[in-house]
């Protein structure tokens, strides 16, 4: 079993029942995971109670009562890449997210992602991602390090003032004008991670530029004003220029797995650029990515 890093925590305000303790409501409620890797877990110190401090298999069960436990996966792989921080102050980390590295732990990833490497590194539980980047997106992604001031920056995104670039290398369009804005509604598509369009007033907003024409591929410059899921990979993939080397747009490929993925061949997307000013010193602010994408 791999060690877990702090953030891999997880929080379950246990649900009503007529258990008699805490470990009979989680055996019961996770019926996935045997009792006793659950005791073992509470053997380990892996199950806290709201105060932090970790309850014994004897602890009363109590409806409502706030536990966290350390998700844990066997034989976690590594991932082969290193992100880079690029900044870090007393509010503000930023890092450079190599492609196939998720930001958040999910599903078999835990220790393999942004945050977990990232607490880690700098000793800093405190830290939350303020945004998101798909996995198989290389690039920025901007972290709070301070609780107190994490709302001010996270209505940053809300409120829609940052300024983000993405780069992307796709097929030509030379049938398109450029610079061009680019509206779509979206909808959940099928199966439950893929996003698909829909008929109705566009939900989602992108504007387009060319850096660079190679024959059949360019170099695209994205700037979304909005930031729905998949946004630039769907909308890319309806004008008929599907991301280079993307799994799910426009046809899913079955290989969404991570011990299917191709290191050879990362998806041609590059969160490159975030601008915005900064709500506690007015101090306009700008990061760009070290990464670049290879033709």
């Amino acid at each position: 079993m791999s060690a877990n890093a702090p953030n891999a925590r997880s929080t379950l305000h246990l649900p009503q029942g007529d258990w008699a303790t805490v470990l009979d409501c989680l055996s019961a409620h996770f019926p996935a995971i045997d009792r006793a890797t659950w005791t073992d877990r509470f053997a380990r110190g892996r199950v806290l109670g709201a105060d932090g401090r970790p309850l014994t298999v004897e602890h009363p069960y109590q409806v409502g009562l706030k536990v966290h436990y350390f998700r844990e996966v066997p034989d976690e792989r590594p991932i082969p890449f290193e992100e880079q921080v690029l900044h870090l102050d007393e509010h503000l980390l930023v890092a450079d997210k190599p492609h196939f590295l998720p930001v958040m732990p999910a599903g078999e990833y835990v220790n393999e992602t942004l945050l977990a490497r990232l607490s880690k590194r700098v000793g800093n539980p405190d830290l939350v991602p303020i945004h998101r980047i798909d996995r198989l997106t290389a690039g920025l992604v901007l972290f709070s390090t301070n609780p107190e001031s994490r709302g001010r920056y996270q209505a940053l995104f809300r409120e829609r003032k940052i300024d983000k670039r993405y780069e992307a290398i796709c097929p030509a369009l030379p049938d398109l004008e450029f610079p061009r804005c680019e509206r779509l509604h979206m909808v959940d598509g099928e199966p439950f991670f893929l996003m698909k369009k829909g008929d109705g007033e566009p939900n989602s907003e992108t504007r387009i530029e060319v850096l660079e024409r190679r024959g059949e591929l360019w170099h695209y410059a994205l700037y979304p004003v909005t930031g729905r899921k998949h946004q630039l990979r769907l909308q890319m993939a309806t004008l008929g220029a599907g991301i280079c080397n993307d799994p799910f747009y426009p046809e899913l490929i079955e290989r969404a797995r991570r011990d299917q993925d191709d290191y050879a061949k990362p998806l041609k997307l590059l969160a490159q650029a975030l601008a915005f000013r900064d709500p506690l010193s007015g101090e306009q602010r700008r990061f760009e990515s070290r990464l670049q994408l290879g033709w």
